[in-house]
């Protein structure tokens, strides 16, 4: 008896910790978190959140590279030990279907092994001439991982000069793991050089650069906590 009284006192206080946890974690969501929600549920009926491929904010050096809702910031976190390096731009549709463009002039490269990125590499910084940059774009292939990237950048591309509003592919859902989707969109990162003519691991957050000055937005996530980035308007959730 001493041990099924045990054994039901420590359930119940694990099944509280369980349940505070998710009081706490619901109770505190971050509002963009519930915006990105609102839109998955109704993205015709916001199409005022949502910015315009090809276009710019202003005389931001850098034009958007899709259609779609910027759901996800620079520096966003949603789970213990991760920061989310770039934006997630979601187009509302089908894998295969909203079509992505390069954001700047740059030198296209195409790992051998690459299913579903790309990287273009920026030799003179926009905002900081003397520094070379590179801009990174990915998630263009299905759950199986096969590709959306244009047949003109085929596995194995390095070095190809391309401009501003070239067509690169289309948004897709491969995670990196086959069987494994994330929801269609397009995550883009600007990756810092190496030093040596190479770029940094895109996976940390300090090997990028916060995105907000490149377009003229309220893209980082510690000093935007509740406004929907778009060009035209600034909408206050």
């Amino acid at each position: 008896m001493k041990i099924l009284k045990s054994f039901l006192i420590m359930a119940g206080i694990g099944l509280m910790v369980l349940i505070g946890y998710y009081l706490a974690h619901s109770a505190f969501r971050p509002a963009r978190y519930l915006n990105f929600l609102e839109w998955v549920r109704d993205p015709e009926g916001h199409a005022d959140w949502t910015i315009s491929a090809n276009e710019r904010c202003e005389n931001s050096p850098f034009q958007f590279p899709a259609n779609g809702y910027i759901g996800f910031l620079w520096g966003d976190s949603f789970r213990p030990g991760h920061t989310h390096q770039g934006l997630d731009i979601f187009g509302g549709t089908e894998p295969g279907v909203m079509p992505v463009y390069a954001v700047y002039d740059g030198y296209l490269t195409r790992m051998p092994d690459w299913k579903s990125s790309l990287i273009i590499r920026v030799p003179s910084d926009p905002l900081q001439p003397d520094r070379q940059i590179w801009t990174y774009y990915t998630h263009l292939a299905d759950e199986t991982g096969a590709s959306f990237i244009s047949e003109a950048f085929p596995p194995g591309t390095s070095e190809t000069f391309i401009n501003a509003g070239t067509f690169l592919g289309y948004m897709g859902n491969f995670s990196g793991t086959s069987g494994r989707p994330v929801g269609v969109h397009l995550h883009f990162s600007i990756v810092r050089d190496d030093g040596s003519g190479g770029y940094l691991n895109e996976l940390d957050i300090k090997n990028t650069l916060d995105p907000s000055p490149y377009f003229n937005l309220p893209l980082n996530a510690k000093e935007n906590k509740t406004i929907i980035p778009v060009c035209s308007e600034i909408t206050d959730r």
